[in-house]
């Protein structure tokens, strides 16, 4: 989840829709077309959630890498959007062939744009609703780190926690598989010593304390959203490295596990290595973590997918 700059919609539809060429996401029509408020923006499988920015927009200290068909099409729009987004940070540039663009939106983020094989990185299992997508998919989310971060625990936190098998790891890297051709990369930052992700505020969100629930700090720092084949066994193993989290910003707030299988979801927001508990969070970034299915077994609404995927399948 990235948020836009508030009141700058003009500089949103130019990037992600006229010129990356992501697809509205029909639920956020009415935004879209009144120029305020949440817009989602999909590509393939996967999407962009892209609230107002109040006060700032958000800026992810990472990589989204987003895979095409043919880059071309994107360079030929590239003098349209420069026009419409002077004045912002917005700008390209190409590798030697021509196989990978590097981007950075109006507001800092940056995306690597590569050319994919064939039309199959496209999720065969489903896409977001309405229109197809230029783009086929999101293949990466790389996430930087403080130096010396200890990336084996980042990769034991999503296999052994989250269900995420680790593809690679060594002291510089870490690479875990998110969907069939997905993956969620974390690696330190080349330039800063110290890498944060959260933006935890106290405020008057915060729900009302009834003596029993936690109390959770506001995050607005940007979030990542994932499915897991078994939310209540997820939940558990989260539950027992006490890293469970419930953001007042919105409404869904999942504090036990009942309210986390009728929401289909629920939040986590410390990266715990799970055989190193007592050494505290590796890093926070926020998690909303979706299931598959409904309490009674049937397919939850928002997933992407036609059908509900094989269990042992990692979403």
């Amino acid at each position: 989840m990235l948020d836009c700059s508030s009141h700058r919609h003009d500089w949103l539809k130019a990037l992600y829709f006229d010129f990356l060429q992501c697809a509205v996401d029909p639920r956020k029509h009415d935004n879209f077309n009144g120029g305020s408020g949440t817009v989602w923006a999909n590509i393939g499988a996967q999407q962009f959630h892209l609230p107002e920015g109040k006060p700032n927009a958000q800026v992810l200290d990472g990589i989204v890498t987003l895979a095409y068909s043919d880059l071309s099409t994107l360079q030929s729009r590239y003098e349209n959007a420069q026009a419409s987004l002077q004045n912002s940070q917005f700008s390209m540039e190409r590798d030697y062939n021509g196989a990978l663009l590097l981007v950075k939106d109006p507001w800092g983020n940056t995306f690597r744009l590569v050319q994919a094989d064939d039309e199959s990185e496209r999720d065969a299992r489903g896409q977001q609703p309405g229109e197809e997508s230029e783009g086929l998919a999101m293949r990466d989310l790389t996430i930087y780190t403080s130096h010396n971060a200890n990336m084996a625990g980042f990769g034991r936190f999503y296999d052994q926690v989250l269900g995420a098998p680790i593809l690679q790891v060594n002291d510089q890297c870490v690479v875990v598989s998110v969907g069939p051709r997905q993956t969620l990369t974390f690696c330190p930052h080349r330039q800063k010593n110290h890498v944060q992700h959260d933006d935890l505020v106290h405020s008057d969100l915060e729900p009302a304390i009834d003596g029993k629930l936690p109390r959770y700090a506001s995050n607005y720092g940007p979030h990542v959203s994932m499915y897991v084949a078994d939310l209540p066994a997820t939940y558990q193993r989260v539950e027992a490295l006490g890293a469970l989290y419930a953001n007042p910003r919105f409404k869904r707030r999942a504090y036990t596990l009942d309210q986390a299988i009728d929401d289909c979801m629920f939040r986590c927001i410390d990266i715990i290595d799970p055989e190193d508990v007592d050494a505290g969070p590796i890093l926070r970034l926020e998690h909303e973590i979706r299931s598959v299915v409904l309490r009674d077994g049937s397919k939850y609404k928002s997933c992407p997918f036609v059908s509900i995927p094989n269990a042992s399948a990692n979403n």
